[in-house]
């Protein structure tokens, strides 16, 4: 019946002009989350990036450029920043983008994102000087002042008309209103079947070519559909029989037949926009509250056995990285990994002995919805219960998995022990946004690790002017986060997107964008 109707729609979209076609889209997992702020989701952040708009963007090379700011300066003692937007910014509202939103949403993303609450720790303050100018003012220096504002994962910091900014950072806000390249409709979102976004006519992009997230985001298109279609190979059939335009992750056994499809083309992202598995940790309950129980964990991880069960061509597999900040990234290093290269079940047994585990139950949370951690999962399941692990397997959606990951509660009473994620390479290229470094010790992330002897480092180098110390520092806070088992390690990998081949100007950063792209026409 859905392939019915799906059909339908694909008929009567050949019946409009091509840039009046809805772009069809099915993304990984389903958009549930309409505040990226609250949220690490990437389904959130592709919302977020058609929705809203930064102040900062990285381009593919990994550099900053200005995006509503027409630019910025600092002192010569680099303790005093002065931003100003560019003229004629407005919301979705037709109200003009003014500094005060601008400062109204640095404190709210300030309050929530790790570095972003560093750099507000390392602030007098934020003051208004004019309708398109604020100012910066740094108590001590600060490293990573345009790094934290342009920063393009985990938390971003999305500009909000004040009103929103003013809503706790521990609550959704109630609108979206951004001054993005398109506009939600919230009045037609059915979560679970489809989220609907319109072309910003109001929208002025930059005069620069698009690239990476910088540049100009030019919205070819009228109308973008979110579509879900949960099941993977109903997906590869909706994009190969044109009913669906574009897919966030190809599903791994079926990359070698559309690779031979000359209608559809794959997209692989370079080393930086990669994606690495991880296990987050929950460190405030028996078991692995341990240190001694967390590296008998990582020792029974095999990075090559889990990869595998990807089913991916080895030229998109890494055969082993421990670099908690990508392999391939500026600050890749061996640091800390010396126990790592060779892990064994014996191994992680004796551990198991050693720390006194006493078989008590490993709640995983085991994401069977997600085309990436699913057979991931699956592995590391197996591999825990040959170490000797007691796993208590909780399968569900993703969503409903990362809603329980908030839980402090025992495991044993609705909270969890061990939970696969994945993240893009911009997600953990810098220390001062890593999942494993930022969130050092604050209980602001599910996990709730604390390491009192890294967050020295971490301060260092956030103060630090040198680039080479700075590389230094980062293996340093490396040896920590594997040491100490704040978080382990799966592999890097990278999963292809696909599109139909008539869809041009897609960019490939690594999770999907939409500006640029255009239908070429019939």
């Amino acid at each position: 019946m859905r392939r019915f109707f799906l059909g339908l729609a694909l008929a009567a979209a050949l019946a409009l002009p091509a840039a009046a076609q809805p772009l069809r889209v099915v993304m990984n997992l389903e958009l549930q989350v309409l505040d990226p702020i609250i949220t690490t989701s990437n389904v959130t952040r592709a919302y977020a990036y058609l929705v809203f708009d930064t102040l900062i963007s990285m381009d593919s090379e990994g550099r900053y450029h200005p995006q509503m700011l027409e630019g910025w300066e600092s002192s010569p003692d680099g303790l005093t920043w002065t931003f100003r937007l560019r003229p004629g910014l407005a919301w979705h509202d037709g109200a003009p983008v003014t500094a005060e939103d601008c400062v109204a949403s640095l404190r709210r993303w300030g309050r929530r994102d790790g570095l972003g609450s560093r750099l507000m720790a390392a602030s007098r303050g934020l003051r208004v000087v004019d309708e398109r100018t604020f100012v910066l003012e740094l108590a001590q220096p600060f490293s990573q002042v345009i790094e934290a504002i342009g920063k393009p994962a985990a938390q971003i910091p999305f500009m909000m008309p004040a009103r929103m900014a003013a809503t706790d950072p521990t609550r959704p806000v109630t609108e979206t209103v951004g001054s993005g390249p398109y506009t939600f409709s919230r009045e037609e979102w059915r979560p679970g079947d489809r989220a609907i976004f319109r072309r910003n006519p109001a929208y002025r992009p930059r005069p620069e070519p698009a690239n990476g997230l910088a540049g100009g985001k030019v919205a070819h298109l009228d109308r973008i559909d979110f579509v879900s279609l949960p099941d993977p190979a109903t997906r590869v059939a909706a994009l190969q029989a044109g009913e669906a335009d574009y897919v966030e992750y190809v599903p791994t056994d079926f990359i070698a037949r559309l690779s031979r499809d000359r209608n559809i083309r794959l997209v692989s992202p370079r080393p930086i926009a990669q994606i690495m598995g991880a296990i987050a940790i929950n460190h405030i309950h028996p078991p692995f509250d341990k240190p001694i129980l967390r590296r008998a964990l990582q020792q029974a991880l095999d990075q090559g056995e889990i990869l595998a069960g990807l089913g991916l061509p080895s030229s998109m597999t890494l055969p082993w990285c421990q670099s908690i900040f990508m392999c391939g990234g500026p600050y890749a290093s061996e640091a800390g990994t010396e126990a790592l290269r060779q892990p064994g079940l014996e191994r992680a047994r004796a551990l198991l002995r050693e720390g006194g585990y006493a078989n008590e139950p490993v709640v995983f949370l085991h994401s069977t919805d997600s085309v990436t951690i699913n057979p991931m999962a699956l592995v590391i399941i197996d591999r825990l219960q040959r170490a000797g692990f007691n796993v208590d397997v909780v399968a569900s959606d993703y969503s409903s998995q990362a809603q329980r990951r908030l839980s402090r509660e025992p495991p044993g009473r609705g909270g969890w022990s061990l939970m696969p994620v994945v993240f893009t390479g911009f997600d953990i290229l810098n220390p001062l946004a890593h999942y494993a470094v930022a969130y050092n010790c604050t209980n602001n992330y599910p996990g709730w690790y604390c390491d009192p002897t890294m967050t020295p480092l971490v301060d260092e180098f956030a103060r630090e002017p040198d680039a080479k110390r700075r590389l230094a520092l980062a293996g340093e806070i490396q040896r920590h986060v594997h040491e100490n088992g704040l978080m382990a390690f799966t592999g890097q990998f990278s999963v292809p997107a696909a599109h139909r081949a008539e869809i041009d100007g897609v960019l490939p950063v690594g999770f999907p964008v939409f500006w640029n792209m255009r239908r070429a026409g019939r």
